[in-house]
């Protein structure tokens, strides 16, 4: 919200002024009503390794992230960049494999990575778009005294969650503060379930007939992310589905209705590779839907994201964007990567290990804030562990610098203090590459944490670009 200086930065400016002059009783009856709220919608996230495994609230800030108009076209600019190249890439690897040939990335990397599915290897999809929906994240943050500039913490491919908690930040926010947003132009991101549909009814195999029949397909309600899965069905207004809903008949895919069957043409799967279909994938999957992969293949339905996208979602593979940029598009990167060691080469290894208390450690196939080492926040003992866990198996983690991440006034137990943050927007791929200005603020509660996934405890707040 500040400069280095102590100078309100201009994008916060309007909203300082409206703060100052607002009762900090006021914003706590807001606060309480923002809860309350939360709470009877149902607003959770499934917290695993917990003794009751329960759901609970995601805690949600009422002081939003701002960000100046020319700050975003930038950001912006750079997503489009690189989910271009990772769509490239997807297709490039499962086709001709050029990017292999030219040494650009080692073959073994690809080839032997259990997310690279021979299943889609020569298999052509729509308009070559792989991820129509990705979640990347991003990291304001400064290096030995430079200023602070955006990197690409990590690219979410797979099924990206988190729209249903930006959605609901934002209204949440206009019903608790509509003077506020009376006197600031905030880029509206309510419209984003609209253009989600969009891209997916374009994706309809040629032989739909009439309006393109879409479908979330869930894992079921014991899934982290169940009420995102239903809460997006329910702004797309089409039907939630499980794997049991589903049958395949002919190589086509039906859902059954109390009418009958109805085919389906598009499926918004929020289900890993794994479960999709026990006919390919894991036999005791009881989540998927037998034959899926078959019809996937003659093209008469279509998933997304596609079959297969995991392996550009793996960290390891993560170092290698950067290149493929180049290689694709031709251009420099846009947004950084944050410096990386894989593990994997014996010098990087060597250097981690002698700086291991300095540094990040994160396991290449983890998620969700788990699987990793923060070095400086680390006891002797869990950095003796993690050391003999790298030893053992060095190839299956990276090593980042810890950052000096920026942070943004939060809402806490002692009143407002600075809470380090990260940002997740939302890029659809389709006809063209499209996202609403902003996306999820993730926000670490601890004190001096840098870890913000709700997962780990973080909570979020709205995400507001200026419009000029």
């Amino acid at each position: 919200m500040h400069d280095r200086d102590g100078n309100v930065r201009a994008s916060y400016q309007g909203y300082a002024r409206w703060q100052a002059d607002t009762s900090a009783e006021i914003i706590q009856r807001k606060r309480e009503e923002a809860d309350l709220f939360f709470h009877r919608v149902g607003i959770t996230f499934a917290v695993y390794g917990t003794e009751a495994n329960t759901e609970r609230l995601i805690p949600f800030d009422v002081i939003p992230r701002i960000i100046a108009a020319e700050e975003w076209a930038r950001v912006e600019a750079g997503l489009r960049q690189r989910v271009t190249a990772l769509n490239a890439f997807m297709h490039d690897i499962y086709h001709d494999q050029e990017i292999l040939k030219a040494g650009k990335i080692p073959a073994e990397m690809i080839v032997g990575n259990p997310q690279f599915r021979q299943e889609m290897v020569g298999l052509d999809v729509p308009g070559n778009i792989y991820v129509h929906i990705a979640g990347i994240d991003l990291v304001r943050a400064s290096f030995g005294g430079a200023d602070d500039e955006y990197f690409v913490l990590e690219d979410n491919l797979r099924t990206p969650s988190g729209v249903s908690y930006m959605l609901e930040n934002r209204r949440m926010m206009m019903r608790l503060f509509p003077d506020l947003f009376a006197q600031q132009k905030v880029a509206p991101v309510e419209h984003f379930a609209d253009l989600l549909l969009e891209n997916l009814r374009s994706l309809a195999p040629s032989g739909a007939g009439g309006e393109p029949n879409v479908v979330v397909l869930t894992p079921g309600q014991f899934n982290s992310a169940y009420f995102e899965h239903a809460y997006l069905a329910q702004q797309m207004g089409v039907e939630l589905v499980e794997g049991s809903d589903l049958f395949v008949r002919d190589d086509t895919v039906y859902m059954r209705t109390t009418q009958g069957p109805q085919r389906v043409d598009v499926i918004y799967r929020r289900l890993d590779d794994d479960f999709l279909d026990p006919e390919v994938f894991r036999p005791d999957s009881t989540l998927g839907v037998p034959g899926l992969m078959r019809a996937y293949r003659v093209g008469n339905v279509m998933l997304a994201n596609a079959v297969g996208t995991g392996i550009a979602d793996d960290k390891a593979i993560y170092t290698h964007v950067p290149e493929m940029i180049r290689f694709y598009c031709g251009e420099e990167p846009i947004l950084s990567n944050v410096p990386t060691w894989e593990l994997g080469k014996p010098g990087d290894l060597k250097y981690v290990l002698e700086h291991l208390a300095e540094l990040v450690v994160k396991e290449v196939h983890g998620s969700g804030g788990y699987g990793m080492l923060v070095g400086p926040a680390a006891s002797k003992e869990e950095l003796r562990v993690f050391r003999e866990q790298i030893v053992a198996a060095p190839e299956r983690y990276i090593a980042q610098p810890t950052l000096a991440l920026s942070t943004c006034p939060t809402y806490v137990e002692q009143g407002i203090a600075p809470r380090h943050i990260d940002l997740r927007p939302y890029v659809l791929s389709g006809k063209q590459v499209t996202m609403v200005p902003g996306g999820l603020t993730r926000v670490a509660l601890r004190e001096g944490s840098l870890v913000v996934n709700s997962s780990q405890g973080g909570g979020t707040k709205d995400t507001w670009i200026l419009e000029q």
